[in-house]
């Protein structure tokens, strides 16, 4: 991480260059709020500095509450403890928080405390989510952070056409056209889709139980397979075990980035299994699928709290921690109950 916040460090002095030759000048600068040191940069060039947060409300609520009451100090990390000030009662253990309120290095805390302080000298902040889909949550973090807060989500609504949706994000690894035919031969609302993000935290033997659950639920379903160094290992599992030829026609195995908003708002999808991570909840949402949540890390766990708690539109499959262990029945039985 520290290369990462290094680099990060790197890009003020090329940037504040670039920003000298504009014509016109800009009237604000929008970056990422972790990027501390725009918050220099905008005192500089005189000009206001808008913080954009890729979070859900719910997630900003909870965190900025914590920080004042600091209740999650005072309990041991597997007792459920109800998060305070929240429109909903919600409770979740001190494990599942995300890590800026657990022990991380010296350097990642160095680096939270850092943003969160350029954080305070914001002009305003603005949130890929939408008043209509929190708006309770909308309302409060205005409380706490003042009137100028924007929600301009669901950003992935930009991409209007099959080609920008197949394109979201980095080259898909199968062609846009292949996908949609093999979806095209589904029946309506009938496809599981399984992709869990970007870094697939699972180990070889949960991903060997999710393609057993899958194929047990008897249902057609697209599995998307993450590169890495898991990838040699289940890749041959499914070699060896003849899994493609076992589901062959009902499944569709994606070896690297899927086009995950094309796949999602075709009408044969009828059920998304999705670590919760925010742009996926919010891609999920928008394309009006069920969700199946299986959350691992960061705040994808209050995201699981937003979609099965607070809107009803998803089913939990039980994830108690990190990488927790996934059943073949437990997968059968979720996809069976999404129906």
């Amino acid at each position: 991480m520290k290369n990462f916040h290094d680099a990060i460090d790197m890009l003020q002095e090329p940037f504040e260059q670039f920003f000298e030759l504009l014509e016109p000048c800009a009237c604000c600068i929008i970056a990422d709020k972790h990027i501390a040191w725009v918050a220099d940069t905008a005192r500089k060039f005189q000009i206001p500095r808008i913080i954009f947060d890729g979070m859900s409300c719910l997630t900003l609520l909870c965190s900025h509450n914590l920080r004042i009451s600091k209740v999650h100090e005072s309990v041991p990390d597997s007792k459920p403890f109800i998060l305070p000030g929240l429109p909903h009662r919600i409770e979740l253990t001190k494990a599942l928080l995300p890590i800026l309120f657990n022990a991380g290095s010296a350097e990642l805390q160095k680096f939270l405390n850092r943003a969160r302080a350029a954080e305070s000298e914001a002009y305003g902040v603005v949130i890929n989510s939408f008043e209509e889909l929190e708006p309770r949550y909308v309302d409060e973090i205005r409380k706490a952070k003042g009137d100028k807060v924007w929600c301009i989500g669901p950003l992935s609504l930009c991409n209007k056409d099959n080609l920008d949706k197949s394109q979201r994000g980095n080259k898909p690894a199968i062609n846009e056209n292949q996908c949609l035919m093999w979806l095209a031969e589904q029946e309506p609302g009938s496809v599981v889709y399984a992709c869990l993000g970007s870094f697939d935290r699972l180990t070889t033997p949960q991903l060997i139980e999710l393609a057993l659950g899958l194929e047990g639920s008897k249902r057609p379903f697209v599995w998307v397979i993450k590169g890495g160094r898991k990838a040699g290992e289940i890749e041959k599992w499914v070699e060896e075990n003849r899994f493609e030829e076992r589901t062959k026609g009902r499944g569709l195995l994606i070896r690297g980035w899927a086009p995950q908003v094309l796949i999602l708002s075709h009408r044969a999808v009828g059920a998304f299994l999705t670590h919760c991570g925010w742009n996926s909840t919010l891609e999920g949402v928008c394309a009006g699928v069920p969700m199946l949540t299986w959350p691992m890390f960061a705040e994808q766990f209050l995201n699981e709290k937003l979609v099965v708690q607070v809107l009803d539109i998803g089913i939990s499959v039980g994830a108690q921690g990190v990488r927790p262990l996934f059943e073949e029945d437990k997968c059968k039985e979720l996809v069976e109950r999404g129906n």
